[in-house]
Order: structure tokens, then sequence, then C-alpha cells
């Protein structure tokens, strides 16, 4: 009893150090968006504010790129090699990020971030999920837990950095040996390693899906991983050029932090009331709370509602809809949670790289109300295809027990 006391303590403790790297990826996945930060980078490459938003579309052009493998790579390979690629390819984010001199290098930089996100969602996650089974969605929550304190504390930090005359290099630096200290500490904790049989071939993604059964609103499910990353990246990269340029915002990086404020609280009340509610039916109140915002910040333009707009969005959009999404389909089909996880991921990250291109060119050509537009057009969407997933849930449930 002793001894399985001490091995919980261990795992538990090795929960911590995986969630450390989602702290820093809550750094990486928001940097971007910051108006000091894109600002800075866009003289730094001589090159236009739009053109550091299609550089962060280059993150989910990374994510699609490597989420085919990586999630197989981790059913079959173990949770720590997947989570040792992405500490390593996320370190080489920052310092490239740091050191780019023009738009085409941070672009292959960003596309390694990319990578980084990838293995991390993929190593990390199914790991936390084993762990601390049979909450699969608290611990989903938590990853978004740590992504927004880092999120909550990035602009105070900026600020200091800015008030101080420190460049932000110095600041892309600090964090890429946090990663590799981190990285350290995951080489030497306990993880339910996969057993790997010798000889045996690991399947792919392909081979997975081949031989899974999805019913039509399981990839319903699936496109909410498309329509909710829209919503909150749109926002996270976006919002504050809407609030300078449209609203007349004298600090728009304030935005941020009511934001990462809003995503703490909902998931702090989410993974309370998660254990009381099913957590699908969240897949569509969010949403649905999310565009009511939305339209309200179109429709207002003050610096007083995109304060309020960006703790609500941060609340609804942003505070675990995701998370909670992909909790549920790792619970639909448990025998393959790594390639599911990466299915999800893929919808997450074709959502990164194809609307944040499209609305850097359309913020370029139309402006930011133009791309705050586009945000209401796809969050409504996410609204419908969650209420087909609510009416006919049933099949869901049906469809896991088959699998």
């Amino acid at each position: 009893m002793e001894n399985t006391q001490t091995q919980e303590k261990k795992l538990y403790s090795s929960v911590f150090i995986l969630y450390l790297n989602y702290f820093i990826h809550g750094i990486g996945c928001s940097i971007l968006g910051q108006q000091v930060i894109k600002e800075s980078l866009a003289m730094q490459w001589n090159s236009s504010v739009d053109s550091v938003t299609m550089i962060a579309a280059a993150l989910g052009l990374g994510r699609l790129i490597t989420l085919p493998f990586s999630g197989p790579i981790s059913d079959k390979l173990g949770r720590r090699i997947c989570s040792l690629i992405g500490v390593a390819s996320y370190a080489i984010f920052f310092i490239g990020l740091a050191f780019s001199p023009n738009v085409q290098v941070a672009y292959i930089v960003a596309i390694l971030g990319g990578v980084a996100n990838s293995f991390l969602d993929t190593g990390v996650i199914p790991a936390c999920v084993e762990i601390l089974a049979p909450k699969s969605g608290l611990a989903t929550m938590l990853t978004k837990l740590f992504i927004s304190a880092a999120q909550l504390l990035l602009p105070i930090t900026l600020g200091l950095f800015a008030t101080n005359n420190i460049s932000y290099s110095t600041f892309m630096i600090g964090c890429a040996v946090a990663l590799v200290v981190i990285g350290l500490l995951v080489t030497r904790i306990k993880l339910p390693e996969t057993k790997v049989e010798k000889g045996e071939k690991a399947p792919g993604l392909m081979e997975n899906i081949k031989h899974t059964k999805f019913t039509k609103e399981s990839l319903a499910l699936i496109a909410i991983g498309f329509t909710c990353t829209a919503t909150f990246q749109l926002w996270l990269n976006c919002a504050q050029t809407f609030g300078t340029e449209v609203a007349g915002m004298r600090d728009a990086g304030q935005m941020q932090v009511w934001y990462s404020a809003g995503t703490i609280v909902a998931i702090i009340l989410t993974s309370i009331l998660v254990n009381k509610i099913k957590e699908v039916r969240f897949l569509f109140l969010y949403p649905l709370i999310s565009l009511a915002m939305l339209v309200a910040v179109l429709m207002i333009k003050t610096p007083a509602i995109c304060m309020i707009g960006s703790f609500v969005i941060g609340y609804s959009a942003a505070g675990g809809v995701l998370q909670l999404a992909t909790a549920t389909v790792n619970d639909l089909f448990p025998k393959i949670k790594g390639t599911i996880t990466s299915i999800i991921m893929i919808a997450s990250s074709l959502s990164n790289y194809t609307i944040l291109t499209a609305a850097g060119k359309i913020g370029a050509t139309s402006g930011p109300e133009a791309v705050m537009m586009m945000n209401i057009v796809i969050t409504a969407i996410g609204v419908l295809l969650a209420l087909l997933v609510n009416m006919r849930f049933s099949k869901l449930e049906e469809a896991a027990r088959e699998n």
C-alpha cells in the first residue's frame, strides 16, 4: 500500500512538470498577438503589423504537418518522447523568433513552434489523462489553466521589460532557457510509458482511422475543434488591433489581461461544473455566449466593450471548449487516445493556419472590422455544429461502445 501511494505521488508530481510545458506554450501561442510584440517584430523584419498575424498562422501549419504522425508515435513509443520533441522544438522557436532577420526566417521558425505544439498535445495530454483517469475533463482543463496563467502574466511582464528598457528578445531567450530546464526534468520523471512489442510496427494515423467507425455526430464534434479555435485565435491575434484602430484604445495590451482572467475563471468554474453537467453541453453554451459578445463588440465599438468582450471571450471561447471537445473524443475512442487527439488537433491547426492567414489578408485590405465579422460567422457555424452534437449525443455514446 505504501509503495502504491509513493508511486501515485511521483505520478502527480510528473503531471505538474508536464503542465509546466503548457505554461511556456501559453506564451508561445499568444506572444505574436501582442500589439507591442507585433510592432517590435514588424520593425525587426522591416515589414507590416499584418504580416505578423500571417506568421502566427504558420504555427498552425507546423501542427498540420506533424499531427498525422505525432499521435501514433505517442501511442506506440510513449508520451515522454513526444513531450521531449515538443520541448526541443519550442526552445528553437523562441531562439529563432528572437534573432530572425526577416519574415521568411520567422515563418520557418513559427512552423517549428507548431511542431512543438503538436508533440506536446499528443504527448502531454494523453499522459495526464492516463494519470488522472477517470477525470479526463479535469486533465485537459488543467492544460488550459497553465496556458491562461501565462497569458495573464505575459502583458504585465512585457510592460516591465519595456519600462526597464530590456529588449523583448531577452524575454524570448529566457523562455528557451526555461524549456531546457523543463526538458531535463521530463527525462527523469515517472510516466505510464507505452510498452513497445518487439518487431511490432506502429500503426499510422490513416490505418487507425480506417479501423475506426465515425458517425456524423462525432465528425461534427471534431469540426468544433476548427470553429472554437478560430473564435479564440482571431480574438487573441486580431482584437488588439480592433481595439486600437476602431475602438480608440490607448493601451490595447490590457485586453490580454482581461482575456486571460476570463479564461482562468472559466477553467475554475467549468472544472467544478463538469462533474455535474455533461461536458458536451458546454460545447453549445459557451460558443453561443461568444457569438453574442462578438456581435456586441462589433456594434458598440468602445474601449469599455472591448475590455468586457475580452473577459467574456476569454471565458466562453478560450476557457476550455477545445479541451472539453478533446476530452469527449478521448472518451468516445479510448483505444486510440493519441490518434484521436491528433485528429481534433488537426482540425484546430487547420483553423489556426487558414483563418489567421485569411485574417492577415482581410485585415490588410478591409480592416479589423471585417476580421471581426469573419469571427462572428465562424462562431455561428460552431454553435450550429454543437447544437447537432447535443441533440444526437446518444449516437455518440453508441459509437463509443462499438469502438
